[in-house]
């Protein structure tokens, strides 16, 4: 079977950056940055957790996601505190990363239902609420492996409801976009997709539209321009990035990226930079 994260995990890496290890009480209101992500593990305790017209209810030791900037806000019961893991996420390519916006607004899981986490996190707590040296870099390499297993278990317990996780828990369709992810330049038809998922070309294409939320075409150039725009952050020219994600020439390229994007690669380019000096 093809490793459905390893193009993602290649291309749009995320990171943890740890803020807080121990116990919270009272009321926390944690602003969205507009950037980051948050993950938060509960080790211990009960609280309520808020975030726009919504809010839960967090009675036994567990993992909450928020994948995307969201103010939310932990209301502690008087006198009591919850034990707690905080980190802020950072995803390649920020909310248009393809990880991010797949995920919903908010995934909370009990901490002994995560498949296979339970030694990863029995050592996460022990480093996180220790004073030894090293102990920040190792929890946040280790929040990075729960979020790995996270995915792991939305996308085989079939969790997900639409979009890209949904398509990678296809049995079929996941070969398909492995395909993509893999192979982005390749001059990949409606045929040759449908072959690689072993389905007929129409059973493939109304599956893949119900199933994903686009069509074929429009996820391979969505992805060709996350890639695009990702290379253009990193300053390469963009003629050369046209050849690289599939177009022959940088008409074409800037054509599907403005369809996609909204702007041409040189205007998006511009208002990154304006964004960066603001």
């Amino acid at each position: 079977m093809a490793d459905r994260l390893a193009a993602l995990m290649t291309h749009f890496p995320m990171s943890a950056q740890v803020f807080n290890t121990g116990p919270l009480c009272g009321i926390n209101t944690l602003q969205s940055d507009g950037v980051h992500g948050q993950l938060h593990l509960v080790r211990s305790g009960t609280l309520e957790v808020r975030y726009g017209r919504e809010s839960l209810q967090v009675e036994r030791p567990s993992l909450l996601l928020f994948p995307r900037p969201l103010t939310h806000r932990f209301i502690i019961a008087p006198g009591q505190n919850a034990d707690m893991v905080c980190a802020n996420l950072s995803f390649e390519g920020g909310t248009s990363n393809p990880i991010a916006s797949a995920l919903a607004d908010v995934v909370c899981l009990p901490l002994d239902q995560v498949w296979g986490a339970e030694p990863i996190l029995s050592l996460l707590f022990e480093e996180a609420f220790e004073q030894r040296c090293g102990r920040v870099a190792l929890v946040e390499r280790l929040l990075e492996v729960v979020m790995i297993q996270v995915l792991r278990q939305l996308m085989e317990s079939d969790e997900v409801n639409g979009g890209l996780l949904s398509g990678l828990a296809h049995p079929r369709l996941r070969n398909a976009l492995v395909a993509m992810h893999e192979a982005p330049a390749q001059d990949w038809t409606l045929d040759e997709l449908a072959s690689v998922a072993g389905m007929s070309r129409s059973v493939f294409a109304t599956a893949f539209r119900e199933t994903v939320g686009t069509t074929p075409g429009q996820y391979l150039q969505g992805w060709r321009v996350r890639l695009a725009q990702k290379a253009l952050r990193r300053g390469r020219p963009i003629k050369m990035i046209a050849f690289e994600v599939g177009y022959g020439s940088e008409a074409a390229f800037s054509r599907a990226f403005k369809a996609h994007a909204g702007h041409s690669p040189r205007e998006w380019k511009k208002q990154l930079a304006m964004a960066a000096d603001a």
